[in-house]
């Protein structure tokens, strides 16, 4: 269950992360957007079109929580591919409009999830995650996706809760995906261990999720060279 005030607070985080984001996405002129981002692979049109695509997926799992039964959160791995390929090629206005809308549609779902809920527990790409967790999910896909943009904003601008909303999304992940067993600790006094916990990282928040999220070991501490990790 997740209680009114919970929502909340969820929902007013998941603004302010989106109304930055689109506020650096309103910046950028058609040549910036054209250019490389930190996926491998996409231009910045592409991730700007993923976070608009992913912000009416994940109402797939707003719909399994609220009436129970399974969905998924794109027809198939083809499926998605090619309406982000499609989002992207868009005229810069148009993509725009298409992430505000997703980003209104999402927020506006989110509050069905106010309430006892049919499935506490939802499937997400073949890993089970809280339902009470959607929101912080797409709190998550925002911003590790707004530093993919490669612009003048940095991570430490997002609210301290919403990096540990992206930190837990990750480990959840690198779990799922059977990553080299850590200990990773923050300068907040936050703690995760994956796996047998043998390799202990350090770093501050936003150090530890520009590694785990994009392989960024900058300003990670370790008594060995860190791991090549799983993308997420």
């Amino acid at each position: 269950m997740i209680t009114p005030v919970h929502l909340h607070s969820d929902l007013s985080r998941l603004g302010r992360e989106t109304d930055m984001f689109l506020a650096t996405v309103a910046s950028l002129s058609d040549d910036e957007m054209a250019a490389p981002s930190l996926c491998d692979g996409w231009s910045r049109a592409h991730v700007i079109a993923h976070v608009a695509s992913s912000g009416r997926a994940l109402v797939n799992l707003i719909d399994a929580a609220v009436s129970g039964g399974e969905r998924q959160l794109y027809a198939s791995p083809e499926a998605r591919a090619q309406e982000i390929a499609e989002l992207a090629a868009l005229p810069r206005e148009e993509l725009l409009d298409d992430l505000r809308t997703s980003a209104r549609y999402f927020a506006g779902q989110a509050q069905r999830l106010n309430g006892e809920l049919v499935a506490p527990e939802v499937s997400m790409n073949g890993k089970v995650v809280p339902a009470t967790s959607i929101v912080a999910l797409r709190i998550a896909e925002v911003v590790v996706h707004h530093h993919d943009l490669d612009t003048s904003w940095t991570i430490g601008e997002a609210d301290p809760d919403s990096l540990l909303n992206a930190l837990e999304a990750v480990v959840h992940s690198l779990r799922a995906k059977e990553a080299p067993g850590m200990t990773l600790v923050t300068e907040e006094r936050d703690q995760w261990i994956i796996g047998n916990g043998a390799l202990r990282v350090e770093s501050d928040r936003e150090g530890l999720l520009a590694w785990l999220a994009r392989g960024d070991a900058g300003q990670v501490k370790a008594e060995v060279p860190v791991p090549a990790l799983p993308g997420w």
